[in-house]
């Protein structure tokens, strides 16, 4: 039985540990593991965490659960800062890791953790969960038939509006300690996509901006906001197609937008995460009277939706699409092919973002490679 660790209990701390709770009733054909070691920034708050999540134990320092024999895989869902010396650390103690994304701010850490990988010999897994929707899955699948043809054209989307409230206050997203801003706390969820459905990004020309030159601080006063909220993006693929990506953290509106749009010779595929059970199908080779696009609604025979639900059309949601990539890395730990973004996929993505970054700074395209 794998013993589990958990550094984090914020938002994707908690949709960690409800993956580990339930992985194993959805599917059957992984153990169960056994949860035993949570880690937060005090022992209160990890002790009332550890009980609420379902922990063995809580401890006010994150080495304790990298050190505790009985751990045997750690989930790292700090922000994105902690994660290089936090994963080394794991690594290096001879555990397997599942660390949510991005890698690390800058592409040299992300680089040494890469590294630490490969050395340690351990699986270390990024969150990518997008990819394990059934919907993105079939529309892989749809995309290798070449129902529609030879592809293009790819525009892909990402916005959320968490961000686009001039009042809110200044936090640490804001900082140049965090990253660029929405070019590595957003874009990489859409390249996740981009590499499992096309493969590599090979050149890129980029543009940020901030919407707010600065924020409101709880102390009063106020401080340069050092982020960019949003990107646009002219991307060419390895494949030689034709891309855009565009990605905004402050998107009146929008609450968890991942905007596919994908054309090719003989048709298009539509998909929208806010929309995340459904997609949309144009084909030339309908007749022209009935020619337009078709909804297609998940279902059981969309993989693995039917290990939730047995019936079509009821919709998974994001938790659900958490536990599939742990279902994923169990696999992995077994020695099977599974579903994941290792650390090496995980650094080609760091790689684009920061080719991007310096497209912005350059103001020309620039080979990702």
């Amino acid at each position: 039985m794998v013993g589990v660790g958990l550094i984090g209990t914020g938002f994707m701390g908690k949709c960690h540990a409800i993956a580990w709770n339930a992985v194993g009733t959805v599917f059957p054909d992984v153990a169960k593991p056994r949860l035993v070691h949570l880690g937060e920034i005090n022992d209160e708050l990890a002790k009332r965490k550890a009980g609420e999540f379902g922990f063995a134990k809580g401890s006010g320092d994150w080495r304790a659960v990298v050190n505790d024999p009985e751990v045997d895989i750690v989930s790292l869902t700090t922000p994105n800062q902690f994660h290089p010396e936090m994963a080394i650390a794991i690594l290096e103690a001879g555990k397997h890791l599942w660390c949510e994304k991005p890698m690390a701010p800058g592409f040299a850490e992300a680089r040494a953790m890469a590294a630490a990988a490969k050395k340690s010999g351990k699986v270390a897994a990024l969150g990518y969960n997008y990819i394990q929707n059934p919907a993105i899955r079939h529309i892989g699948a749809l995309l290798d038939e070449k129902i529609i043809g030879d592809v293009n054209l790819l525009r892909i989307e990402m916005d959320e509006d968490f961000m686009a409230d001039p009042e809110a206050l200044f936090f640490w997203k804001h900082e140049a300690a965090s990253g660029y801003g929405a070019l590595d706390d957003f874009a990489v969820h859409p390249l996740s996509l981009v590499s499992v459905l096309f493969g590599r990004v090979a050149r890129v020309m980029c543009d940020m901006t901030k919407p707010y030159a600065d924020r409101k601080l709880a102390s009063g006063g106020r401080r340069a906001v050092e982020t960019y909220d949003i990107a646009s993006v002219l991307m060419r693929l390895e494949n030689g197609v034709a891309s855009t990506l565009l990605v905004n953290r402050s998107a009146w509106g929008r609450k968890g937008r991942i905007a596919i749009q994908i054309f090719g010779s003989k048709g298009s595929i539509l998909y929208d995460q806010e929309r995340m059970n459904e997609f949309q199908l144009y084909l030339t080779s309908d007749r022209p009277t009935e020619q337009g696009y078709r909804t297609i609604l998940v279902a059981p025979h969309h993989k693995p939706y039917d290990a939730f639900v047995p019936a079509p059309g009821h919709g998974l949601g994001f938790n659900d699409l958490k536990m599939i990539e742990c279902r994923e890395l169990l696999t992995r730990l077994a020695g099977k092919p599974a579903r994941i973004i290792d650390f090496d996929e995980g650094l080609e993505i760091e790689r684009t973002v920061h080719a991007m970054a310096r497209s912005f700074e350059e103001k020309r395209w620039v080979d990702v490679r």
